[in-house]
């Protein structure tokens, strides 16, 4: 077998920009993934007996405002006009998210003007001057009642945990907004690979080898005495065989059904926030291709549930047990002078897309102009 300059571990988003860039500048790349097919959490394939787009591990929406970003996916596959906007179900009532003026006075019965709603806000804060917690912190942000009825169940139900116990940076994703811009991303490009993530990613793989169904952990002997450089994009608490124990993760898992219907909820994300519905949110994935003519009578929902599964990791919890156990392994890491740790599960953080790609770009230069 070929000695590789890089043998990039995982076919995500990090694995396959990286190995492209690697290839780009003339290295040779292998690519090994565990899973049956590429893409990671990305992958997206066509629902049996439909003409639906699914993405089998949750809706994923490309948004960006970086041009260097913005370019370099579209030279592998063309993107649609999307822009992402989601509901949120609380006791029987459909509300716009994220929370925004709209959203504020359908809640409160009320109509403020934009310019009213930080004083209304205000007296409905608690008096945190440094939020230790995620609850403190959404008080901080958006008053207890709020917090109770659109942040406070779903929290639970998505981390099976107390608001109390999460970092207060868990809630910064979440914006909130004075005006009725509905639209969850404020960046300049947004939108869906037409062809779905999945043809996207195997462009920017296009002739590089890709070894499908392969454990790179369980002979990683082999594999290293095969590659000059390793790029590990999985968990890195795997990697160095739990020596110091499990980080914390919280993981989901999907229900999908074919339903006789033209259109089940009217959009691609319906939050559920009451901890009384078992399931988090339910996806309805042709909302996502509104450029797209669908077989009548047709759709999928697929219901997603919080899950406890270190094997299929989705979100950081970042406890400061976690915290601690990361920073050990990352100790560790900056010692493997032949192997490069990159991506959301071998650096234990949350990144969007358009965030992957940006640091798949930064390490591969710092990484191929080295001797």
């Amino acid at each position: 077998m070929n000695v590789y300059d890089y043998i990039v571990v995982g076919s995500g988003l990090y694995g396959a920009v990286f190995a492209e860039r690697a290839k780009s500048a003339g290295k040779s790349v292998l690519v090994l993934e565990k899973r049956d097919h590429v893409g990671g959490s990305c992958y997206s394939y066509q629902y049996e007996g439909t003409d639906i787009c699914v993405h089998k591990y949750g809706t994923h929406i490309f948004h960006t405002n970086n041009n260097e970003v913005w370019d370099y996916v579209n030279r592998f596959g063309a993107f649609n006009r999307y822009q992402h906007r989601v509901l949120t179900v609380h006791k029987n009532r459909v509300y716009a998210m994220p929370i925004n003026l709209g959203t504020i006075n359908s809640f409160y019965g009320t109509n403020l003007r934009p310019f009213e709603v930080q004083k209304f806000i205000a007296d409905k804060k608690g008096t945190f001057e440094e939020p230790q917690n995620l609850e403190e912190k959404a008080i901080s942000l958006i008053g207890r009642d709020l917090y109770e009825a659109f942040v406070r169940g779903y929290t639970i139900k998505q981390w099976d945990r107390d608001p109390k116990e999460l970092p207060a940076e868990t809630i910064n994703r979440l914006p909130v907004r004075n005006s009725y811009y509905d639209s969850y991303f404020d960046d300049v490009y947004q939108g869906i690979p037409i062809e779905g993530y999945t043809a996207l990613i195997q462009c920017i793989l296009a002739d590089i080898p890709v070894e499908l169904n392969t454990d790179f952990v369980t002979d990683r002997e082999y594999w290293q005495t095969h590659s000059r450089k390793l790029v590990y994009t999985g968990p890195i608490d795997r990697y160095f065989d739990y020596i110091y124990g499990e980080l914390g993760w919280r993981s989901v898992r999907f229900e999908s059904e074919l339903i006789a219907v033209d259109d089940f909820q009217g959009t691609s994300v319906m939050n559920y926030a009451d901890l009384d519905v078992p399931y988090t949110r339910i996806h309805e994935p042709k909302h996502l291709h509104p450029e797209k003519k669908y077989l009548s009578n047709t759709t999928v929902i697929i219901r997603e549930y919080s899950a406890n599964d270190h094997n299929e990791p989705f979100y950081p919890i970042n406890s400061r047990t976690d915290k601690a156990i990361y920073k050990k392994y990352l100790d560790l890491a900056v010692k493997e002078s032949s192997v490069f740790f990159g991506g959301r599960l071998a650096e234990y953080r949350y990144y969007d897309m358009h965030k992957v790609i940006e640091k798949a770009f930064t390490d591969g230069k710092t990484l191929l102009t080295r001797p």
